[in-house]
């Protein structure tokens, strides 16, 4: 895939168009029935391994040819033909939805002669410019994104990012044992069990195509209530937190989410990603009879506002109280996003979480001994935590957050709170300039350092900072902060969901308590 023009921009304009209506009314079409949905579970590879569990057929999916078949076992698939992988550093500078926006940065950028690349990505686009192989030096890189800003065509907000394309013609070559096919379709493995893809258990079918840079994504079809399998255990884990009537409000919020973002990833050949970005999904090894139970018990239930599917965000732990949208994103304020009090094993907070409140917690948890990855099972640790930094480790913090050297960190002052304590808008005082922070970007800034010494990003925007003072020289020696929950504080707290559940109120009660002013219906 070469770099793409104006010309090629249109034609992805109306490609992408048409592929919206497509699942747009794919969508409408099911209204009343039990649709399916495709997650990305391995989004961009150049190979991959598919099966199943018992006997299975691998189809050519625009033919309907059968190419291999085989029993307990996986086949390889990998990009084959003329094609060329390159994989590379990428600027982007930008996401727009303004078409015109997107042509004339394309006209600024392509008539300086750089390199550039449009992304379509959530009803609008990515401009990524510039081409650096994956070991080119920062040094190198830093130097080239400061000639984009001089010229317009960037923020200092711009980031790398890797980047793999595939030029040329490509085929998938499938192999079992001295057996290769090839064919320029992509491939699905049809069982009456469970399939595999790169040796993981899954439901439904799993497939092999080619996504929108020209690699494979694995990806696994399947019923909504199937998805909702291994999706419940993952984002709020039946053990420990095991309350039914919670795990019934997580089941209907992420099938809110799903049937709300069908075709949202629809470029690359899926409607949703198994992480995160969408919502955490595992597949057949991660169910669990409690969330199953309560998929099954809340079957087809939806939350819906004015008659249609809400935006249900969720996150881990409130810390007291819940955010209004708008406070943390960039977008306008949704009637049914307010903040609410949360409750912390089912006591409710009168007020908005003071400077003195978070010092004077009992249970406090220190981001010190936080390792990588143990977030999960540990979620209620993070109702109450704090963080101390070295004026040397703020000071490389902040370095790395704002790509240029702060020097001495000498105050660091919250400027605005919304109504849920949570920070607006903060100041850095450093020893090269002011620097300011807002919304959730805060957290992606103010980072925490883990014990396996990597920076984390910050729980959540609900904290108070102090400077620490060392009394006999009067110097500010570090920062200390103290927070509370984890996430962005919008919509339905998990863990708050459970407390309410312990003491004894429904999904029903759970879900209008967190999304204010809904409706739950039975669409199917």
């Amino acid at each position: 895939m070469k770099r793409i023009g104006k010309l090629l921009f249109l034609v992805t304009l109306v490609s992408a168009l048409l592929m919206q209506g497509f699942w747009g009314n794919q969508a409408k079409a099911t209204e009343g029935e039990e649709p399916q949905v495709r997650i990305g579970v391995i989004p961009s590879v150049e190979t991959i391994t598919v099966g199943g569990v018992g006997d299975f057929d691998v189809i050519d999916k625009r033919t309907g040819e059968v190419l291999i078949s085989g029993s307990n076992e996986e086949v390889t698939a990998e990009i084959a033909g003329s094609s060329i992988v390159k994989t590379n550093y990428r600027l982007q500078v930008a996401f727009s939805t303004s078409n015109a926006y997107v042509s004339d940065w394309l006209t600024r950028a392509e008539s300086l002669g750089y390199a550039t690349y449009i992304e379509p990505y959530n009803n609008g686009w990515r401009l990524l410019i510039g081409e650096f192989p994956a070991d080119a030096s920062f040094s190198v890189r830093n130097a080239f994104k400061n000639e984009i800003i001089a010229k317009g065509l960037g923020a200092s907000d711009a980031y790398w990012r890797v980047i793999t394309l595939v030029e040329g013609e490509s085929v998938i070559k499938i192999t079992k044992g001295e057996t290769e096919i090839t064919t320029p379709n992509a491939i699905r493995v049809i069982s009456k069990d469970l399939v595999k893809i790169n040796g993981k258990k899954y439901r439904g079918v799993a497939e092999v195509g080619f996504n929108s840079s020209g690699t494979l994504a694995g990806i696994n079809e399947l019923l909504i209530e199937d998805y909702l399998y291994g999706v419940v255990p993952r984002e709020l884990p039946p053990v420990p937190y095991g309350e039914l009537e919670a795990q019934k409000s997580q089941a209907i919020a992420a099938r809110t989410y799903a049937l709300s973002n069908l075709g949202k990833r629809s470029k690359d050949g899926y409607d949703l990603l198994p992480t995160t970005s969408d919502q955490v999904y595992g597949g057949y090894e991660d169910e669990h009879p409690i969330s199953n139970d309560a998929v099954d018990g809340t079957r087809g239930i939806v939350a819906t506002y004015e008659g249609k599917l809400i935006t249900a965000v969720f996150n881990s732990t409130s810390g007291g109280f819940s955010a209004n949208n708008e406070d943390v994103w960039s977008s306008d304020p949704v009637p049914y996003l307010r903040g609410v009090p949360d409750s912390q094993r089912g006591k409710a907070f009168e007020h908005v979480p003071s400077l003195e409140v978070f010092k004077n917690h009992s249970n406090s948890q220190s981001l010190r001994a936080v390792k990588a990855g143990d977030f999960e099972a540990d979620w209620s640790r993070y109702h109450r935590w704090n963080f101390e930094w070295t004026a040397e480790e703020i000071s490389d913090v902040l370095s790395t957050s704002f790509n240029k050297d702060v020097g001495e960190v000498y105050e660091i002052n919250v400027l605005q709170r919304s109504s849920s304590g949570r920070v607006l808008e903060i100041e850095f005082v450093t020893e090269n300039g002011t620097f300011y922070g807002y919304k959730d970007g805060i957290r992606s800034i103010l980072k925490y350092i883990n014990s396996s010494g990597n920076q984390a990003s910050l729980l959540s925007t609900l904290f108070h900072i102090e400077p620490i003072v060392d009394h006999p020289t009067k110097e500010v020696i570090g920062f200390k902060v103290y927070g509370g929950g984890w996430g962005h504080g919008v919509g339905l707290s998990q863990t708050g969901a459970v407390g309410m559940a312990e003491k004894g109120a429904s999904f029903e009660e759970i879900l209008k308590h967190y999304y204010q002013g809904i409706e739950l219906e039975t669409r199917y």
